[in-house]
């Protein structure tokens, strides 16, 4: 194929279609979504400003929250306001690369969402297991060190969706029915042979979702262990309430995405399209609306510490290591 006719099957934009078959709904179902989107981006902000400036707030566990929440605000920041845009004022073309980039950061914010909760996991493994050795284990060049390990496996294995999306031929029109450019929606519009893609995606969600799941098994596998041979009930309590928070946290991601995939590759047509797409966007959306609730809500430091904030030095501070 000739570069001239290469280039013309390369569309200049796309066009996302929002929700179809509820149209005329765009306005009311968008209502919901920005709310949640100022929830998150407020929690999420106020999280990463309070930890930063907390001293006593300054520990790994806090330092893999901050990491979370700035995950959480950065991907719904890739998706809701464009969908918002769509909604409220019909602005439904998106440039070809601006679609391939959003499709990168989505996917590879997913993934690193999953590998700082597994990163969580571990840190509650050492805390319990290993509460004399934890402030010698995790140290801040190891934090830093797992941080950056995380986000290089997820750019690394996501880079290949957009080569392998680019290189697609697009003759059946530029129209998607979706409200974000996600990978499979984007190569279905192709009227190449999208299979290499499709079995690529599947690998890459096995692999990280896979991995992660199975570390934060094993690490709660032993917490569990571990706290069960403690002899005092009250010793107990103390260990699982500190996890509380991550296992909430755990549930909230997970939950839709493994609703999505298994829908997306099982459900076949008796799932209506419309209600993939809602759910996608929730998989997107939820958890950072509900991270900053649940352990503003179940984590005494970060309640202690945003009443401090609020009351100045009308509060004091109180830390329990």
């Amino acid at each position: 194929m000739s570069g001239d006719n290469s280039s013309s099957l390369t569309p200049g934009f796309f066009v996302l279609n929002g929700i179809p078959g509820l149209e005329a709904t765009h306005v009311w179902i968008s209502l919901p979504f920005c709310f949640m989107y100022i929830i998150a981006a407020v929690g999420n902000c106020g999280l990463i400003y309070l930890i930063s400036h907390e001293e006593a707030l300054h520990r790994p566990m806090y330092y893999f929250l901050a990491l979370l929440s700035f995950t959480d605000v950065t991907l719904c920041t890739t998706t809701v306001p464009n969908m918002l845009c769509i909604f409220w004022f019909n602005l439904k073309e998106i440039d070809f690369r601006a679609c391939l980039a959003q499709m990168f950061f989505v996917h590879m914010l997913t993934g690193m969402e999953s590998g700082v909760l597994m990163l969580m996991a571990l840190d509650r493994f050492v805390a319990i297991c290993y509460p004399l050795r934890y402030a010698s284990i995790l140290t801040n060049t190891v934090i830093a060190k797992a941080g950056f390990a995380t986000f290089l496996r997820n750019v690394m294995l996501i880079i290949p969706f957009t080569v392998l999306t680019k290189r697609l031929p697009y003759c059946r029109g530029n129209f998607i029915s979706h409200t974000y450019c996600d990978h499979m929606s984007v190569a279905k519009v192709s009227c190449g042979n999208f299979k290499v893609n499709a079995i690529y995606g599947l690998m890459v969600a096995l692999l990280i979702g896979v991995s992660d799941i199975c570390c934060i098994s094993v690490s709660y596998t032993m917490i569990l262990l571990a706290v069960m041979s403690l002899s005092s009930a009250d010793a107990r309590h103390k260990a699982f309430s500190t996890c509380t928070s991550h296992m909430c946290a755990i549930v909230i991601t997970y939950v839709p995405a493994f609703f999505t995939f298994f829908t997306h590759r099982f459900g076949g047509d008796s799932i209506p399209h419309h209600i993939h797409i809602i759910v996608a966007n929730l998989y997107l959306i939820l958890p950072p609306t509900m991270n900053p609730i649940v352990y503003g809500v179940k984590t005494k430091q970060i309640r202690e510490g945003v009443i401090k904030f609020l009351l100045g030095d009308k509060f004091s501070f109180t830390y329990n290591k």
